[in-house]
């Protein structure tokens, strides 16, 4: 049995080489050395997870797990992938579809080699061990701590397609103006020094914000604030696109971003009500108030718009659509309908406000408004979940509507991971600067990132 689970995991890792093999950077044996120096089965210390027996497994709750995995990783692609192609210039399309695609492939293998394991299993209060190292120990029939119902390999699968997001996320903010291998490796680094720890903070049994007792019941730290975070920093570091604000950036084509994020509304369903990890009355709130939530919030970004400009937009329908999904996520299991509607509102105004008016007076290029609709969407969430959250629903002992002190928590929350996300982001990227360079030459840049990073055009001439 050691024997094949040692021809397991050097198979896995003969993949991982693979993969650095073929990105262009210079002094890449360091980096197979690194690989290569992986901990041997002898070596590894396999952190002593929960002993659960198998009997419990739900058959109803399990097919409901893997609806929402399936919907979840459709909000990448296609979803994530045709909002941001539609917003970004024809010569950029198959540049920005590729991002999403790609980040898709290079996280399902991370996760399955090191980054589940590190976001939730065994280690300590900041980091989790090595106790799932390539799914060792992972059986057909074993279940987690977080739920006894859903076999671990669907719990797994799960939340991969939220790590897969996450990275993907971010690629709007810099959108246009970065090398192909630069995102990948972006990616990658980012998910195991940013994405684990954090993920395990907020959803491991031993993470310290788990511990504090903050509430996040989808992703408001994970996902949004995290990657809204990660996106503004790389958009300050990156750089403006060439002819930022002096040429026409229109985007190519609305019904691509439409299409896109209506995949988002509907995968949205599995990405909050599927955090109930269960199919009954938990599952079946979430899945209202993220209805509830994200109507309210394209509705007010609509009518905000219109007011200030005159008319309404197909791009600000969508992209309210998408606020209110954002601000409901972290409050979808803690809140009633009232609460969602109030969440989305807010999620709304604030995100139009952050788009369309500091953007400006900050004058950052974040191409796809990372920041502006997940960032400032995420923190909106995150505080009216400790306005809302009701005990009766979430069922969690600490939350009680209007409590301050779960305000505070809240905050502390978002403080915590805006602040080591922004700098592990920015470490990240100035290494990556330094050793492979970040964006491709001026020429480049403007012949388009299409012919110029694959080869390829999006439509023939």
């Amino acid at each position: 049995m050691r024997n094949l689970l040692g021809l397991i995991r050097g198979a896995g890792l003969a993949a991982l080489a693979v993969m650095l093999l073929s990105m262009p950077l210079p002094a890449l044996a360091a980096h197979q050395a690194t690989a290569t120096a992986a901990p041997t089965a002898a070596a590894v210390t396999v952190a002593k997870l929960p002993s659960i027996p198998a009997t419990r497994i739900s058959h109803g709750d399990t097919a409901w797990m893997m609806t929402s995995t399936v919907l979840v990783l459709m909000m990448t692609i296609p979803g994530l992938a045709l909002f941001y192609g539609g917003m970004v210039r024809d010569k950029n399309v198959l540049s920005t579809l590729a991002h999403s695609f790609a980040t898709t492939c290079l996280v399902t293998m991370l996760w399955y080699i090191i980054g589940y394991s590190l976001s939730f299993t065994g280690g300590n209060a900041f980091i989790g061990g090595f106790g799932r190292l390539f799914l060792h120990g992972m059986g057909r029939d074993t279940v987690t701590a977080r739920s006894m119902a859903v076999p671990e390999s669907v719990y797994m699968s799960f939340q991969m397609t939220f790590a897969i997001i996450t990275p993907a996320l971010i690629s709007g903010s810099f959108a246009e103006r970065i090398k192909f291998s630069a995102v990948l490796w972006f990616s990658a680094l980012w998910l195991l020094l940013v994405y684990a720890p954090i993920a395990h903070w907020i959803w491991s049994t031993r993470g310290w914000l788990a511990h504090l007792g903050v509430l996040d019941f989808a992703g408001g730290t994970v996902v949004e604030v995290n990657s809204g975070v990660a996106g503004l920093v790389t958009a300050l570091v990156i750089g403006r696109r060439i002819g930022y604000k002096r040429e026409a950036m229109a985007p190519h084509n609305l019904v691509l971003t439409l299409l896109g994020a209506s995949l988002l509304w509907v995968g949205w369903f599995g990405f909050n009500a599927g955090s109930a990890v269960s199919a009954g009355g938990l599952a079946g709130m979430a899945m209202a108030t993220t209805q509830i939530a994200t109507a309210a919030a394209a509705m007010t970004w609509m009518f905000a718009e219109w007011s200030a400009r005159g008319k309404p937009s197909v791009l600000g329908m969508a992209s309210g659509a998408v606020a209110g999904a954002v601000a409901i996520t972290p409050a979808s299991g803690f809140v009633d309908p009232s609460g969602a509607l109030v969440i989305g509102m807010a999620g709304g105004l604030a995100c139009f406000w952050a788009v369309t008016y500091v953007k400006n007076l900050l004058n950052y290029d974040d191409s796809l408004d990372v920041f502006g609709i997940h960032g400032i969407g995420g923190i909106v969430g995150l505080l009216l979940t400790g306005v809302f959250a009701i005990k009766a629903i979430g069922g969690t002992a600490g939350a009680l509507q209007g409590n301050v002190d779960q305000i505070g928590k809240q905050a502390i929350a978002i403080g915590a991971v805006a602040a080591y996300d922004a700098v592990m982001t920015f470490v990240i990227l100035k290494v990556l600067d330094l050793v492979i360079g970040l964006r491709p030459s001026h020429e480049e840049e403007r012949e388009g990132l299409d012919i110029t990073q694959h080869g390829e055009r999006a439509y023939n001439e």
